[in-house]
């Protein structure tokens, strides 16, 4: 389980990786890091562990656009007249918003009261450039009362976790050498090299390519999570479906 970060008495190394949660007032300061004398913010506390932002669309525009940088390169770069400090920020982002500001839009039982141009305004809080370095973007909708109160079902979380470590232990085998661990640090000859698709899967990306507008950013990171897909289904190659699956997930 993710926890707050933690070091043995006398200092050392970490026990638990981060997991860090800010609130929305966060300044971009305290979120990226930054002073006269450069200290790190919320994004390198939560290196090799998870960045949580709970309503995500109540962080003003400003902050949640510093976040670009590290997503991209794993590190933020704070320049001041005597040096520039860099810090390492490679984290898993989890962001969860409403729909709208009431909560309530497409919703099946209750109408949304928000007016067209503050939702409009609501939603472009999040900018294109940062919603394509997401790479998985879930609807999840409310769920009715007797769900709620059924109990327990579904896969378990002890079988999702053993799925998810017999996974990154694939990767960790795969990648042995080439100084990454995961799918999502390839670099583009990497991803040349393990991400490669067979006919079917590259009828289905270029089909996705045209009618869904995908960026370069986003042709990658489709084919990690494709990748990712696949290692999580125990396959050796990334086939049609998992880059369907993937394409899911790319918010529209």
């Amino acid at each position: 389980m993710l926890g707050q970060a933690r070091l043995p008495a006398g200092g050392g190394l970490m026990t638990e990786r981060p997991f860090r949660a800010p609130h929305h007032t966060i300044s971009n300061a305290a979120l990226i890091g930054g002073g006269s004398q450069p200290r790190p913010g919320e994004v390198s506390l939560a290196h090799h562990g998870v960045l949580f932002l709970d309503e995500m669309l109540e962080f003003s525009r400003h902050v949640l656009e510093v976040l670009r940088q590290p997503l991209e390169e794993g590190r933020v770069a704070i320049a001041r007249a005597a040096r520039t400090a860099i810090f390492p920020a490679r984290f898993m982002l989890v962001g969860a918003m409403n729909p709208c500001p009431c909560g309530f839009a497409g919703d099946p039982s209750r109408e949304c009261r928000c007016a067209p141009l503050p939702m409009a305004r609501y939603r472009d809080r999040l900018s294109g450039p940062l919603r394509d370095r997401l790479d998985l973007t879930v609807e999840v909708p409310a769920l009715p009362i007797d769900t709620l109160s059924a109990g327990a079902g579904g896969e378990s979380s002890a079988d999702v976790r053993a799925r998810v470590v017999a996974a990154r232990a694939r990767q960790t085998a795969r990648y042995a050498g080439d100084g990454v661990f995961t799918n999502a640090e390839l670099t583009p000859p990497l991803m040349a090299k393990y991400c490669a698709t067979d006919p079917s899967a590259m009828r289905v990306l270029r089909a996705a390519m045209t009618r869904l507008s995908l960026s370069a950013r986003g042709y990658d990171r489709v084919r990690k999570v494709a990748r990712t897909i696949a290692d999580l289904e125990g396959d050796e190659g990334v086939g049609g479906d998992h880059i369907a699956e993937a394409l899911q997930f790319r918010a529209t």
